[in-house]
Formats: C-alpha cells, structure tokens, sequence
C-alpha cells in the first residue's frame, strides 16, 4: 500500500492537484513497515517530512493520508498539514516534521515523559543521514544518552542529503558510530529487508525499554528525487538501476514464494487488490470537502480577538 499509494501520489502532484512539496518514500518502505510491526500500540513514532510510508504502515487510514494531500477536510490533520505533517494523536505517531532535525528534541522530550512516569513504553524517532550533522541531533543523542532515556533513533541513510552525497557533508560516513561518542548503542543493517529490519528494530526497542537510547542506522535509496521538484542531476542512471535490483517489495516477495509462504498469483492477486483500494481512497479523497474558512481559527494557542 505505501508503495501505490505514494505512485498515486506522484501523479496527482503532477496533475497540480498536490500543492507545496512532496517527498516520496519509494524504495524505503522496508523500514517503515518492519520498523512498525515491532512497535506496540502504546509506543510513540516521530517521523520527518518523508513521512507517507510511516503514516500507513503505522495504521493510520488510507484515505484520510490522501485526503490530507490534497489539503481535504477528511485529511489526517484537517487539510491544513499537508504532506510533511501527517500525525495522529490515536496511533501515538506525533508527525510528520518539516524542519529538520527539529522533531529529535521532541522525541527526547517524549522520552523524558516516558521515564519519568515510569511507563514500560519506548520512542521510535526517524531522521535522515543529513539531520546526523546538526546541532539537535548531537543535543538530543547527549540528553538521551544522559537520562538513559528508551529512544530509539532510527537513520534512514538514503546515501543523499537532498543532492548532497553522504560523503561531501559528513567527516564520518558509517553513521551509526556517531553513537560512540555518547556511549550509546549503535548498529547499522540492511534497510532494503523488511525482515532484518524487524529483527533488529525488535532488539533495539526491548534494549531502549531496560538500558536506554539506540542510535540504527539503516542502508537504503530513493529511487526517485529528493522531492518532486528534483532534476537529479547528481547520479547516474545506472546507480538507480543497481540499487532497483535490491528493491525491497521484490526482495521479500522472492524471499516468500522462495520458501513456499506464498506464490506469485497471489502476490499478484495481492497487487491487484491495492490498487483498487487506492483507486477507491482517491476518489474519496478528491470528492472530499475543502476546509471550512472556520477552521483557520481552529487548534490555535488563542482565540480570536473578540472572542471569549
């Protein structure tokens, strides 16, 4: 579903029905869906602005996700989110954050709460290899590694800050070891495979809930631009194709009908079922309502002057 549901998403962005940025998730989804799968209800996600594949696998309704792209009342956050903020109080996935590095501190803080209320529940918090080379991040890993707080900071190494290769702005390139620094644990694994990724997730949650913060670091790549509006004159064609023979959706489908847990008609059958699900979350989604003019003055620190 994140994968058809962010192809769709691209097309309507094209047809000028998607206002604003759009970053797409394609070739990552093995993170957010392994990642999600071994995270408790009552756990708590941040995310960043490439954040559509987490809203779904997360469990956040289909069609309130596409009604929020097209900036609809039906949306996850009213219409007036966006893309980059997806969130939902109900599922404990707090965004969904534009400006980076800026939701680490949250995170933290979210960390914080949990300890202090002693709740055996842990933070899964998202960012990009980029955010690793920034002051939030080196203050949230210090506060954290401090408190002992159950955080689990997740790096989705795409191997390009927007067109910045990996290299060129960070002096260490293994990001996981920036975990040495403040004694925290830290591993890096293969973010192409859903199963590893739940495998290691699982341990990285259960050690953050006892002994404290993780720093994962997950290898992956976006098949597409940083952003809609990216020309991608920064790599090769036959990069993307490399990477395009580890996507994760083949991995995993080779991986299932290899061992006999399913066959390719149903994995066929299966594709054919979500696409006609996004075709349905679609059309909900662009016959939606538009926000009322009224609920500009909604979720607001004060009311409006006048008004009591």
């Amino acid at each position: 579903m994140a994968r058809a549901l962010t192809e769709k998403s691209a097309e309507l962005y094209a047809e000028g029905k998607i206002g604003g940025f759009l970053h797409l998730y394609i070739g990552e989804e093995a993170i957010a869906v392994g990642s999600c799968k071994a995270l408790g209800d009552d756990d708590h996600l941040l995310t960043a602005y490439r954040d559509h594949g987490w809203a779904i696998a997360r469990g956040l309704d289909a069609g309130a996700v596409m009604a929020e792209l097209l900036g609809k009342a039906t949306g996850v956050s009213g219409g007036k989110g966006g893309s980059m903020h997806l969130a939902s109080a109900e599922r404990n996935y707090w965004g969904g954050h534009a400006i980076v590095g800026g939701h680490l501190p949250l995170a933290t803080g979210v960390g914080l709460a949990v300890r202090y209320e002693e709740k055996p529940d842990a933070v899964l918090c998202v960012l990009g290899e980029g955010t690793t080379n920034i002051g939030y991040f080196h203050e949230s890993m210090n506060l954290a590694a401090i408190w002992k707080l159950p955080v689990v900071f997740l790096v989705e190494n795409n191997q390009y800050g927007m067109g910045t290769e990996v290299g060129r702005a960070s002096a260490l390139t293994n990001i996981y070891e920036k975990g040495c620094a403040y004694g925290i644990e830290n591993r890096q694994y293969n973010g192409q495979d859903v199963i590893e990724t739940y495998e290691v997730m699982s341990e990285a949650l259960a050690y953050a809930r006892q002994e404290g913060p993780v720093l994962l670091e997950a290898i992956t790549y976006r098949y597409v631009g940083h952003s809609m509006g990216d020309p991608e004159r920064y790599r090769t064609k036959a990069e993307i194709e490399l990477w395009r023979e580890r996507d994760p959706l083949c991995r995993v489908e080779d991986k299932m009908t290899g061992e006999g847990a399913a066959t390719f008609d149903e994995f066929t059958r299966l594709q054919q079922e979500v696409a006609a699900e996004v075709d349905a979350i679609t059309k909900f989604a662009e016959e939606s309502p538009e926000p009322e003019d009224a609920a500009l003055w909604e979720h607001i620190y004060v009311n409006p002057i006048g008004e009591r």
